[in-house]
């Protein structure tokens, strides 16, 4: 399948490695407002059409799919564009600003027959399936704490007065939905929707938050989520039942799994080894979708998709977290 992409940073070149290794993906053109960014990024990885006309793009024949990896708030014009285009979107979480724009969108693929996924690396690797297959052995779940706090460089910059995208309203950034989601499709891929959500952010100058505890309230046990990009952790993931515990190195990537019994006390590593590129199985899952029309697994995805952005949305208006596309 011919691959186009939206976006000049690391994480494009990091997918277009990872299609590369799926063998199901051909990179064939590159999208950049700027001309030098646009050729240099196609002259790098062999593409032979270079774009910085988004709608030009769009309409080319050269292309069945595109990822999308532009700021946070630009991705539903920029996804609907390709869309109505007939082209498939795979689009760098957060997938969009709001419920509204999710269901929009995902109407406008089923009008146009082609399908539209969040790029979210985490629930598509060998080690989620694993730990999804493996979760009853903790018995009745009573508690899970997902951290995922990562320094980033760029609030060194905030500090110095600018206002980086990932920190700013305009931009649909903040912590939550940068890095939190990586908990958060786990929780809702494992535990399904919460009851109640809760959400406890730092909020900084700019209106957004720079990190947060986010409580997931279910029927049995509360799911405690721990984000920010100005700070780190060491932390573990665990997921604690009457029977055992599961203790996860990292929420994204699942690198280790390990389970520990409550009476034995015995442990137990289920995890594999994974490809350092883990983008890799989105895109082997996600081409395979197309390939075979796997409606019950787009819809799967789908549905984790909408689940986590309500969360998202909830979490942000109770603190009044309003992105510059929703003034």
């Amino acid at each position: 399948m011919n691959l186009g992409t939206v976006g000049t940073g690391w994480i494009t070149e990091s997918f277009i490695d990872s299609a590369k290794l799926s063998g199901k993906l051909t990179l064939t053109a590159v999208y950049s407002r700027t001309d030098d960014k646009a050729k240099n990024l196609a002259h790098t990885y062999n593409a032979a059409h270079y774009f910085t006309d988004l709608e030009e793009m769009a309409k080319s024949s050269e292309i069945q799919a595109v990822y999308i990896a532009s700021p946070n708030s630009v991705h539903f014009e920029q996804a609907l564009t390709f869309l109505k285009n007939k082209k498939h979107v795979i689009c760098e979480k957060p997938i969009f600003s709001n419920t509204a724009e999710l269901e929009e969108a995902y109407q406008t693929a089923e009008e146009n027959g082609v399908y539209l996924f969040e790029a979210i690396r985490n629930i598509h690797t060998p080690n989620f399936r694993i730990l999804k297959e493996k979760l009853h052995m903790a018995g009745n779940l009573r508690s899970a704490i997902l951290p995922y706090m990562k320094y980033s460089s760029r609030y060194d910059l905030f500090l110095q007065g600018e206002e980086p995208n990932i920190f700013s309203s305009t931009y649909s950034g903040g912590a939550l939905v940068d890095l939190g989601v990586y908990p958060l499709f786990l929780a809702v891929g494992l535990f399904g929707e919460p009851k109640k959500v809760t959400y406890y952010p730092v909020i900084l100058r700019t209106g957004v938050d720079g990190s947060g505890t986010l409580i997931l309230e279910y029927q049995d046990f509360v799911c405690t989520i721990l984000c920010s990009k100005i700070s780190d952790s060491e932390l573990p993931c665990e997921i604690q039942g009457e029977k055992g515990t599961f203790i996860l190195e990292d929420a994204a990537p699942i690198s280790e799994i390990k389970f520990i019994d409550c009476h034995t006390k015995e442990s137990e590593i289920f995890s594999v080894a994974q490809e350092e590129k883990d983008m890799v199985y989105e895109c082997i899952n996600i081409a395979e979708i197309i390939e075979t029309n796997n409606e019950q697994e787009y819809e799967k995805l789908k549905e984790w998709s909408k689940k986590v952005m309500r969360v998202t949305e909830e979490a942000r208006k109770q603190n009044n977290i309003v992105f510059g596309v929703e003034r």
